[in-house]
């Protein structure tokens, strides 16, 4: 699918959202990659399979929190 030298990731390599940006519509929140992955700005992937990968943003809030 991708035509660029060096080629981009594969949709299933662990940096697939390395890939160049074919299309992208952040009015409606996502982006095509030229591996055929949908990025949507929640973090979320739909790859070409039809798998889903979950939002993985990072959870931390810039604050330290102290165990008890």
């Amino acid at each position: 699918m991708c035509q660029h030298q060096p080629a981009c990731p594969t949709a299933d390599s662990a940096d697939r959202e390395a890939a160049r940006l074919v299309a992208h519509h952040p009015e409606q929140g996502w982006s095509l990659l030229c591996n055929g992955v949908l990025l949507f700005e929640d973090t979320g992937e739909l790859l070409p399979d039809g798998q889903i990968i979950a939002p993985h943003r990072p959870l931390g809030t810039g604050r330290v929190v102290k165990a008890a």
